[in-house]
């Protein structure tokens, strides 16, 4: 087993069959060993040396779920799950621990972990741990796929359209938008109509789902 840092560009939507686990380790044994039994038990193993490669890749890297040690020399697991979180990468971890380190495990789960794993663990718990992980992650990949097309269909619509569904989404009726606007209730109603059949909607209660579905700053004002 190739024990370097893999980089995979999948997208979400490419999401392979294999479960694909990121091992991140600076014990050669540990990594070793547990990419024997996830290969065993189904799992794709990808071994990362420390918590530095594991971030210069992690932009490149296809969905999967991420099992990493907490005591690492240069970057430590903590480090890595916080970095992790201010770049909002979505990838449920799970991290592993020292005998009787629940601390520094709260620690983590506080940064964003999903679970964390007390050395030494059975293989069991392992696999309830990863599959609790991989069901996370299916919602999540679930969710950007919701939320990338509905970004795509809102950069369609023309500025004066966005101007009119961020209004609609203020609870304005036509002839508020109308007036806020400087147009009229009749020009208010072909800019909706046009923007339903660009959002491939029927109803505005469908058309502000969209909106708050993809990054409300594309269409909604502070």
């Amino acid at each position: 087993m190739d024990d370097t840092p893999s980089a995979i560009g999948y997208k979400a939507e490419d999401l392979p069959p294999d479960r694909i686990v990121y091992v991140v380790d600076d014990e050669s044994d540990v990594r070793r060993s547990l990419g024997f039994f996830l290969k065993t038990a189904g799992f794709l193993p990808r071994p990362f040396l420390n918590g530095r490669d594991f971030l210069a890749e992690s932009d490149n890297l296809a969905p999967g779920c991420a099992l990493i040690d907490v005591r690492m020399p240069d970057v430590d697991g903590l480090e890595v799950i916080g970095e992790l979180a201010r770049r909002r990468f979505r990838l449920p971890i799970i991290v592993m621990t020292g005998h009787g380190d629940i601390a520094t495990a709260v620690r983590a789960m506080k940064l964003g972990a999903v679970d964390f794993l007390e050395k030494p663990f059975e293989d069991g718990v392992l696999i309830e741990a990863l599959n609790r992980g991989f069901e996370a992650l299916g919602k999540d990949v679930h969710f950007e796929r919701e939320r990338s097309e509905a970004e795509r269909r809102l950069s369609a619509l023309t500025p004066r359209e966005r101007d009119v569904l961020g209004l609609l989404a203020d609870g304005k009726s036509n002839k508020e938008v109308a007036i806020a606007l400087d147009l009229s209730v009749r020009t208010v109603e072909m800019h909706r109509a046009t923007m339903f059949d660009r959002l491939g909607v029927r109803t505005l209660p469908e058309a502000l789902k969209m909106a708050f579905r993809a990054r409300p700053d594309l269409v909604l004002s502070e």
